[in-house]
């Protein structure tokens, strides 16, 4: 009877913790880092979202540059993720999920657009202020016929919270 109590009070405050209203908040991140497949290449882009306690919402678009040398095509993405994070201070790890589309092009070899999705984590650093700085890797799977089903992407940039 205890135990039942006990779990049913944890489960009461866990769901309240969950659900209780607090207040959103955005952020903006401007980037640039590599896609790591087939060949190293550069790849910039930007991410704006909101976050609630645990749970944010992001919309990301990057941009990777081809290499003809190498036959490393580049790929465009616009995604729409979901974070789970911890409501922390200085330090706030993160991992991520989300799909949308992408283009991959090799000069005039090949060009596919399709969905694609990714699965991904990171962390976001207080600097000063509002401003912090994100390191973030993803692994994408692009569904289609793209020279590169799995490629994956590190970055580094600033993050703006408002």
């Amino acid at each position: 009877m205890q135990n039942a109590f006990r779990t049913r009070t944890f489960g009461i405050l866990l769901t309240a913790a969950v659900l209780w209203p607090s207040p959103a908040r955005g952020d903006a991140t401007f980037f640039i880092g590599s896609t790591l497949t087939p060949e190293n290449r550069t790849a910039i882009g930007g991410a704006i979202g909101v976050s609630l306690l645990i749970v944010g919402f992001e919309f990301e678009y990057s941009n990777t540059s081809e290499d003809l040398d190498s036959l490393a095509p580049s790929l465009i993405t616009g995604m729409g993720n979901i974070l789970v994070q911890v409501p922390a201070g200085t330090f706030q790890p993160y991992g991520t999920i989300g799909g949308g589309f992408y283009r991959e092009r090799l000069g005039q070899l090949s060009s596919e657009t399709h969905f694609g999705s990714n699965l991904g984590g990171g962390v976001k650093i207080s600097l000063a202020g509002p401003l912090r700085l994100r390191i973030d890797y993803r692994l994408f799977s692009l569904q289609g016929r793209p020279r590169e089903s799995r490629p994956q992407r590190i970055y580094a940039g600033l993050n703006l919270m408002f």
